[in-house]
């Protein structure tokens, strides 16, 4: 009897299509604001970490934002920017800005040959987050860090529902438009799965506001960040499904002022690959003092009343 065929993961992003619109967006001139903030929380974050990470890798990150933002550290040896370019590469600063071009999810290196792998706002797109997690993990060193920034769960949630409303109205259905980001809640035992020690998960949320949606949309356009999905629809919008998505926009999300709001939040994640030196937590039943010593209380038996 023949096997059969091994579990295929499910292509929810069409990543030739993700490629061709990040080196679009470079030719547009690409909005950054959003690449640029995440990149100065990432050097900011890693400075607070005492050690020195003699090879990194930035993994995936559009642009030169990230890498610009850590060549003003002294903790980083050689960092290379491993990913599908798009558009001109970036002149290197320093150690700063050697490229190999990568997939997202066939990593090249090499087990344990990584002091420190970095991301902003890539691995959103990819198609086996859990799977290029377990890459990565491998990929470092004993002691190893890795500390990534996703696009999160609620990014463009008033576009979301502005589209389902008005194709609910003139077209009878919703068809998919925004991705299906990732939840906060999962990520933390999506590390752990991994095989990632002291996993770190936290949100950033932030509020941009548009003279119109059209704006918004503009900018999503020069971010390389439209419609990828392999479910989207392939007939062009109609003009009348837009300008009833932009009314309910207006209607809904719009501040005193006439201006519209855009939520994008912002999942950082960070992990290090196991070493005997990390902290680990204490085995049940090791404990030293009982809590009630600690806070100067009578303990009470089990079955032993209140005031008894």
């Amino acid at each position: 009897m023949a096997e059969a065929p091994p579990p295929t993961t499910p292509q929810v992003f069409d990543r030739a299509l993700i490629r061709w619109r990040r080196r679009r967006a470079e030719a547009l001139g690409p909005a950054t604001f959003l690449l640029d903030r995440v990149a100065d929380d990432l050097a900011d974050r890693l400075a607070a970490v005492l050690r020195r990470f003699e090879v990194a890798v930035d993994l995936g990150t559009p642009g030169a934002a990230a890498r610009k933002a850590l060549a003003r550290l002294d903790s980083i040896g050689t960092l290379i920017a491993a990913g599908a370019p798009a558009g001109r590469v970036a002149p290197p600063a320093g150690n700063i800005g050697r490229a190999l071009v990568a997939d997202e999810e066939a990593l090249p290196f090499a087990d344990g040959s990584l002091d420190l792998v970095i991301s902003a706002l890539a691995l959103q797109f990819v198609n086996d987050l859990p799977g290029v997690l377990v890459q990565i993990r491998r990929a470092l060193k004993p002691d190893g860090l890795f500390l990534a920034a996703l696009i999160g769960g609620e990014t463009l949630t008033e576009l979301r529902q502005s589209f389902a409303a008005a194709e609910s109205e003139t077209e009878g259905g919703a068809s998919p438009r925004v991705a299906p980001f990732v939840d906060v809640r999962s990520l933390g035992g999506l590390l752990q799965r991994a095989g990632f020690a002291l996993p770190v998960t936290d949100v950033d949320r932030l509020i941009v506001r548009y003279g119109s949606v059209f704006e918004l949309m503009r900018d999503l356009r020069r971010m390389g960040a439209t419609n990828a999905l392999v479910a989207r629809r392939r007939i062009p919008l109609k003009r009348r499904t837009l300008m009833r998505m932009a009314e309910i926009y207006a209607r809904r999300f719009a501040d005193d002022g006439g201006r519209v709001r855009a939520t994008f939040e912002i999942v950082w994640l960070s992990g290090w690959a196991p070493h005997p030196s990390q902290q680990r937590p204490l085995q049940p039943g090791s404990a030293k003092a009982r809590l009630a010593e600690a806070l100067g209380t009578r303990e009470i038996s089990a079955g032993e009343k209140a005031g008894g």
